[in-house]
């Protein structure tokens, strides 16, 4: 066998025969590292290729589709993220900063399979950057530990392949990618050709047993997946697990899924025993938050998926100091919210160009609905004007640039929520006849642009009604 040296992309795996500052693919700068690459002989190459393929190619028409058949993981959030659970055969890429808790997540996982789906069955748990006593402790944290989970430490893919084929798991998973290494390739365990040549190894044992997989994955501190960009091409599902700072709530987002959509968000809350599934997102938000009238907070019910969620929005418009006024959101599009902060000095009247305006969603969950909208211009107007908003209000519409309102789509099943959840009073942007009278306790009022919302909420406070400029 001989070697050859060669500088390979960290980040997008382009191979390079000397070293550059820049790498001419991705752009990134001091990400080509010095690798070994094996150099294979003509003969050598084509028999590697031909013991490859194991079966011979097939009509379009005589091909058997399959159908997916998902298991239920135990975990309601984790099955919603995942389209309703595991399929056989499915290769899921979990990744996430550290400490998010997807080890935590993974041994959840592990235990409600090994008691569920897979009852009498093994499952396999892997861990290459922790040590069986240290795995054991968090299993005993969590008061889990079943007889037919086992746990392995180990890094080298031979060992890891030897005892999947000997002991025949159900369910697999791998703590981390990253820290796994091919014994018949160069490199050290992480780099490119290490994670590629790994991943695909173990994409084709799993797919060849029929056992789900699951690899857990690291991410770069500008919040992408760590490794080669191929990476998420081979795995079937995605999964960025995520939170915002100083936030108890970390949210499972789909951002690949070969077997379900992937715009389902699943949501965990971090207690001192795990991670808990909150299954009702629509109470995120404690109802003791909801007992008084604020100026500038106004709610929503925003979809993720298709589940509907409660959205509070606040809003601060305070007199600015500064030659350029400041705009400052968290959890809302800068650039929409810009928009509407315009609509608003351009359909109402209103002056914000002396005023700083700080905009954020509680929850720390970040949405990208338009319905939305209506609250927070609501929640603006409300600051400015120094208008407590009822905590009986929810305010659903879409708001366009020339500040007139449209109803956005699943209104009925917002509304339901918003009647649910105990609200008295809807302003949305149409009344449609097929719900006219359906909601008993939920009063509904229109509001056609951004005047009939000053004018609507100018009564809360005996303020003239403004009207739409022409």
């Amino acid at each position: 066998m001989k070697l050859r040296t060669i500088y390979r992309c960290q980040q997008c795996g382009q191979s390079s025969p000397k070293w550059a500052g820049q790498c001419s693919a991705c752009g990134g700068w001091n990400t080509l590292v010095e690798e070994a690459e094996e150099v294979l002989t003509k003969a050598a190459a084509k028999a590697r290729g031909l013991t490859d393929f194991s079966e011979p190619p097939v009509k379009l028409s005589e091909a058997r589709a399959m159908k997916a058949e998902h298991a239920s993981t135990g975990i309601s959030e984790l099955d919603r993220a995942l389209g309703g659970g595991l399929v056989n055969g499915q290769v899921v890429l979990l990744a996430g900063p550290p400490g998010i808790g997807k080890s935590t997540l993974t041994l959840e996982s592990c235990t409600a399979l090994a008691s569920g789906a897979y009852a009498g069955k093994k499952v396999l748990y892997v861990s290459g950057e922790e040590s069986l006593a240290q795995v054991g402790s968090r299993a005993e944290r969590l008061g889990a530990k079943p007889d037919n989970v086992y746990l392995m430490s180990e890094t080298n893919l031979a060992r890891i392949i030897e005892e999947f084929r000997n002991l025949k798991p159900a369910f697999l998973v791998i703590d981390s990618i990253q820290t796994v290494y091919h014994p018949d390739f160069v490199g050290s365990p992480g780099s490119v050709g290490q994670i590629r040549e790994c991943a695909s190894e173990l994409l084709k044992m799993v797919k060849a047993a029929g056992a789900p997989l699951f690899l857990l994955g690291h991410v770069t501190k500008e919040g992408s997946l760590a490794g080669p960009k191929v990476l998420e091409h081979i795995v079937d599902t995605v999964l960025y697990f995520d939170a915002e700072k100083n936030n108890a709530f970390r949210v499972l987002r789909p951002h690949k899924n070969r077997f379900g959509p992937v715009d389902e968000t699943g949501i965990f809350e971090m207690t001192s025993k795990g991670l808990r599934p909150v299954d009702d997102a629509g109470l995120l938000l404690a109802e003791t938050d909801r007992d008084r009238s604020l100026a500038g907070r106004a709610f929503a019910v925003a979809f993720e998926g298709a589940r509907p969620m409660l959205a509070e929005i606040q809003a601060l418009a305070a007199k600015s100091y500064l030659p350029y006024p400041r705009r400052t959101v968290t959890g809302i599009d800068l650039n929409r919210a810009q928009m509407l902060i315009a609509a608003l000095e351009k359909n109402v009247g209103l002056r914000f160009d002396e005023m700083d305006v700080f905009a954020s969603l509680a929850g720390g969950i970040k949405l990208k609905d338009p319905a939305i909208d209506l609250a927070f211009c609501a929640a603006l107007i409300s600051s400015a004007k120094d208008i407590p908003l009822p905590p009986d209000c929810v305010f659903l519409g879409e708001v366009g640039i020339l500040g007139v309102t449209s109803s956005p789509g699943f209104m009925d099943r917002r509304l339901a929520e918003a009647e649910r959840l105990g609200f008295k009073t809807a302003f949305v942007p149409r009344l449609p006849k097929k719900d006219e009278g359906r909601f008993k306790a939920l009063r509904l009022e229109v509001v056609r642009d951004m005047g009939g919302l000053y004018a609507a909420l100018g009564r809360l406070k005996g303020i003239a009604p403004v009207t739409a400029r022409p």
